[in-house]
């Protein structure tokens, strides 16, 4: 179908989506065509336009001239907002679960044709094919950057890219590293604030490496996790020096506060301390090869100088981040448990997996599939229970995900703990 015909076509209502945007382009490119659009245009609007039975001879005939002149008005409009705004197309949105946007500068509606631009997702999972034909999902909380039909940069968050072979060469760059496709699926991750990079192949094969360094070939079930600059790294908050007293009879006390501490940690030997992590890292796995990948946190808060006892009501209060490790495209909905740990005399120095770590449940709380915004919270009667109990002063808490994965490379949730210098870390509110 040459542009003339789709002309035709356009005028009579028949004309598809693809081939409207098409016609669309070679209007804005050839001048010919140009001409000729408006020229229909209005040889229809005339035809439409003209009676088919005879009128009064009073009747001063003068709508083919207004008609005319409309569609001129409103060709010339269309040409020059077309030749203004036209940015070749990179990508399209196909999909959005449950997203929420902020402060991208491209449109968010499934849909929309992007240009060259940033998309920022802070809740949700959203799904992008690139002109080239690779297609990437990108999931909460996570920065983008769409360059060209075969380059994007993937500023902080993860995504998962399923590449077909017109689009091998495909490339993703990070703040440390370069990505590229050589016909695959593939997930990265990066959190810089973290000080993590990771990449995982799917299928098929891949070049990877640090920016100005020689790129290495993953193949098919390989990966590999990069420590970068940590720009959390020794800027711990000071610690807290009083119960923060708040309004309606509320008293909130964090981990960093008196004898409070948090930590997480992770099965297997001589893996760990965490205790200076600014990230409490939680995950669970039933793949006996990924054991070593389960981590749960700690959480202690000091209540001394409280009357415990006439505590009527409990919040436990948790900020997610993100870990840079693992994709939630390979695990659902995941749900997760806080418990009541007994031991609290634990050292954040020297901690470390214990093959029993168990106690009573004191509450739970989901976290959706792509992440959510705000911040976790969990009120129960057990924790109100669990408060009256801490007799000594000191209460302990245990974060559990109950969720499995499908993989080992699903993704690690992570908290703010008392050494993140920006959110808030672990904090119990009482009344």
């Amino acid at each position: 179908m040459n542009a003339m015909e789709r002309i035709e076509m356009a005028l009579e209502g028949r004309l598809s989506e693809a081939d409207w945007h098409l016609l669309q382009e070679e209007i804005v490119a050839d001048p010919v065509v140009r001409r000729e659009y408006v020229r229909r245009m209005s040889l229809h609007a005339d035809l439409s336009a003209s009676p088919r039975m005879p009128e009064p001879v009073r009747t001063v005939k003068i709508w083919p001239q207004v008609v005319w002149s409309s569609v001129m008005a409103a060709c010339v409009t269309l040409v020059a907002v077309m030749l203004w705004n036209r940015k070749p197309q990179v990508a399209t949105l196909v999909e959005a679960d449950r997203c929420q946007w902020a402060g991208s500068d491209l449109p968010t509606t499934v849909g929309s044709r992007l240009s060259a631009g940033t998309l920022s997702l802070v809740q949700g999972m959203a799904t992008l094919k690139f002109a080239s034909g690779a297609t990437i999902t990108i999931e909460a909380p996570t920065k983008i950057e769409l360059r060209d039909r075969m380059h994007c940069r993937l500023v902080e968050g993860s995504l998962v890219a399923d590449v077909p072979e017109p689009a091998h060469g495909f490339t993703v760059l990070t703040p440390d590293l370069k990505v590229v496709d050589l016909g695959t699926r593939f997930g990265l991750t990066t959190a810089a604030a973290a000080g993590n990079s990771q990449v995982r192949v799917f299928e098929g094969e891949i070049e990877v490496g640090k920016h100005g360094e020689k790129l290495e070939r993953l193949g098919e079930g390989k990966s590999k996790n990069w420590e970068t600059a940590n720009a959390l790294a020794d800027q711990e908050l000071p610690r807290a020096d009083a119960v923060v007293q708040e309004s309606g009879g509320w008293r909130s006390v964090a981990t960093s506060f008196g004898r409070g501490k948090d930590t997480f940690v992770r099965r297997g030997d001589h893996l760990g301390p965490f205790g200076n992590s600014p990230l409490l890292m939680v995950k669970h796995t039933d793949i006996e090869k990924g054991r070593n990948n389960e981590r749960r946190a700690l959480l202690t808060f000091d209540l001394s100088g409280m009357d415990v006892e006439r505590i009527k009501e409990a919040q436990l209060l948790l900020t997610p981040e993100p870990s840079g490790l693992g994709f939630s495209a390979l695990i659902p909905d995941s749900r997760f448990s806080v418990m009541v740990y007994a031991d609290d005399a634990w050292n954040e120095a020297d901690v470390g997996w214990q093959e029993v770590m168990s106690g009573a449940k004191a509450g739970e709380f989901l976290i959706p599939r792509g992440g959510m915004t705000g911040v976790v919270q969990v009120s129960s009667t057990e924790l109100v229970d669990a408060v009256k109990s801490a007799k000594n002063g000191l209460l302990t808490l245990m974060i559990v995900r109950e969720t499995g994965e499908s993989d080992t490379s699903g993704l690690v949730h992570a908290f703010a703990s008392k050494e993140h210098p920006t959110s808030k870390p672990p904090t119990l509110r009482v009344r």
